[in-house]
């Protein structure tokens, strides 16, 4: 059976073109370029951390979850940093710097926070969940995207591999 030209480019079309969506979707989601002052005034960039584990932790002084999860935060920081994890504060407004720097201080921080805006979080999301974090990985790509606090489980499901 002879098959037109015509007919056999529709039918090839029509057998690639879910391979191609498919490929299209699973496409990775790079992570914007910030670049923010951090709590001592010093410019930094998440090219800065370029080859490891980043976990975004949007968070704010005023937010009583977000005050609850930063001893794991902390945690993880002194358990897997030296694995290539780093993870990042990010303030979200009204922010005030001089309670900021207090708070990391009293509450020994160990690991970089900036002063970000609703503009800073809208770049990862557009809701109002506090806090929020995002995973990305050593390629600057986004993984996860994480509403409310992190729980253990949550940390050992999606950021613990991304360390291999």
């Amino acid at each position: 059976m002879k098959i037109s030209r015509k007919k056999f480019l529709i039918l090839l079309i029509c057998l690639l073109l879910p391979a191609i969506i498919i490929a299209q979707n699973n496409k990775p989601e790079k992570a914007p370029a910030i670049v923010l002052k951090d709590i001592n005034g010093k410019t930094l960039s998440l090219e800065d951390f370029k080859g490891k584990v980043i976990l975004l932790n949007f968070w704010a002084t005023w937010c009583p979850p977000c005050r609850a999860e930063i001893p794991e935060l902390i945690k993880w920081q002194n358990e897997y940093g030296n694995q290539g994890l780093q993870i990042i504060g990010i303030t979200y407004p009204p922010t005030n710097h001089a309670k900021v720097r207090r708070f990391v201080r009293q509450n020994e921080i160990n690991y970089p926070v900036l002063f970000g805006s609703k503009k800073t979080k809208q770049l990862f999301d557009s809701g109002d969940t506090m806090p929020f974090s995002v995973v990305i990985d050593k390629d600057g790509n986004i993984k996860e995207r994480i509403e409310g606090i992190i729980f253990a489980e949550e940390f050992d499901e999606k950021i613990k591999p991304l360390l291999k």
